[in-house]
C-alpha cells in the first residue's frame, strides 16, 4: 500500500513566536503519528534551523519550499539542497505553481532542481498544473504531460524516490477546490503517464492534491483512489484545521 503524504507549505509566512506556537499545537493534538501516513512541513528558509530543533522526536519531517539547480558555486541568494539536507530537510517542495508565476521558473529548471534535490539527498516534491486558460481551452492533459516529461527528463524512475503534487494554478490561493472527480480524474491520467515508463514506480508513486484543501473537503478528496494526500497551504497555518486535515487522511488510509 502506498504511503499517504500531508506537506503543510507556510509560503512567507510566520516568525519565531507563532512557529514555536504552531508545532507546539500540532505535537499536542498529534503525539504520535499513524504509520504510513507521513508529515511535512515546510518553513521559509530562515525558520528551517529553528523547526528542526522543535520537530526532534515528534515523527513530523521537515521540508523546504525551494532549492537551487546546483550543489554547490557563485549564485548569489541561492540556497543549495546539501545545506537543506545538513540541516535536517529530508524534502523539498520543487516547480510549486508561485515559483513559475512570480519567478517565471520553467519546465527545464524544474526538472534540473529535481535531480539535484536527489543528489543531496532530498525527496523533491514535483508540482504539475494547469492555468484557468490552459483548462478552458482542453489543454490540461497536454501541459500535465509537457511537465511531467520535463521531470522525468532528469530523474531516473527506477532509482529515484520523488512525491508528485498535481495544483492546478486556478485553485491555488483561490478557495476554489477542483472537485474530487476532477482531481481522481488528473492524477489517474499522471499515474498512467509515469507508468508508460515504469509500471512498478507509478504504482509505488505517492501523488499528492493542493489546491484550496480544508478540513471541510479533504475526506471527499482523499477517498478517491489516486490521492495520495494534500499539499497545503493556508489551511497548514492553522492547528485544529491542518490536525482536522490529516486525521481525514488518516481514515482514508485506514478504510484503504
Amino acid at each position: 500500500m502506498r504511503k499517504k503524504w500531508l506537506v503543510g507549505n507556510w509560503k512567507m509566512h510566520g516568525n519565531l513566536a507563532s512557529n514555536r506556537t504552531l508545532i507546539e499545537q500540532l505535537r499536542a493534538e498529534l503525539p504520535a503519528l499513524t504509520e504510513g501516513v507521513e508529515m511535512v512541513v515546510c518553513p521559509a528558509f530562515p525558520y528551517i534551523p529553528q523547526l528542526a530543533e522543535l520537530l526532534k522526536s515528534s515523527g513530523i519531517h521537515l521540508g523546504a519550499q525551494n532549492a537551487s539547480d546546483h550543489l554547490n558555486g557563485m549564485y548569489t541568494g541561492e540556497v543549495s539542497p546539501l545545506m537543506l539536507h545538513e540541516l535536517g530537510c529530508d524534502s523539498v517542495i520543487i516547480g510549486h505553481s508561485e515559483r513559475r508565476y512570480y519567478q517565471h521558473e520553467n519546465d527545464g529548471l524544474m526538472g534540473r532542481k529535481s535531480l539535484a534535490a536527489i543528489d543531496a539527498g532530498l525527496v523533491p516534491i514535483i508540482c504539475v498544473g494547469e492555468t484557468a486558460e490552459e483548462r478552458d481551452a482542453g489543454r490540461t492533459h497536454e501541459v500535465l504531460a509537457r511537465q511531467l516529461d520535463a521531470a522525468f527528463g532528469y530523474i531516473r524512475t527506477a532509482h529515484d524516490k520523488i512525491i508528485l503534487a498535481y495544483e492546478p494554478r486556478w485553485a491555488i490561493g483561490t478557495g476554489i477546490a477542483a472537485t474530487p472527480e476532477i482531481v481522481q480524474e488528473e492524477l489517474a491520467f499522471l499515474r498512467a503517464r509515469v507508468a508508460q515508463r515504469d509500471q512498478a514506480f507509478a504504482d509505488n508513486l505517492p501523488i499528492l492534491y493542493g489546491g484550496s484543501v480544508k478540513a471541510s473537503n479533504a475526506s471527499s478528496l482523499f477517498n478517491m483512489p489516486d490521492i495520495d494526500g494534500g499539499l497545503i497551504g493556508s489551511a497548514a497555518l492553522d492547528a485544529n484545521e491542518f490536525v482536522a486535515i490529516y486525521k481525514a487522511l488518516v481514515a482514508s488510509h485506514k478504510e484503504a
